[in-house]
């Protein structure tokens, strides 16, 4: 099995370590970008992908959290210049 395969269907740094480090939304795109490289490949057997399709839903899961999050704290000026949250 390849790199790419390998670090695709590794586990998170926050499962593994049990610490609250946080990836940051570029940091799960990559994740998710390594995901689909490692099922792309012609080697990699239907446990493994189905193994890093479950990461790649876990990751596109909390990419989708932190989208709502920063949303909810973006703030929208109205025509009288006072600031609202979105």
């Amino acid at each position: 099995m390849s790199d790419t395969a390998s670090k695709a269907n590794e586990p998170a740094a926050e499962d593994t370590a049990g610490t609250e480090k946080k990836e940051n939304l570029e940091e799960m795109f990559q994740s998710l970008e390594e995901v689909i490289k490692g099922m792309e490949e012609s080697s990699v057997t239907l446990e493994q992908s189905f193994d890093m399709y479950n990461r790649g839903m876990k990751i596109l899961k909390e990419c989708s959290r932190t989208i709502d999050e920063v949303e909810k704290k973006v703030l929208v000026l109205d025509e009288d210049g006072e600031t609202h949250e979105f």
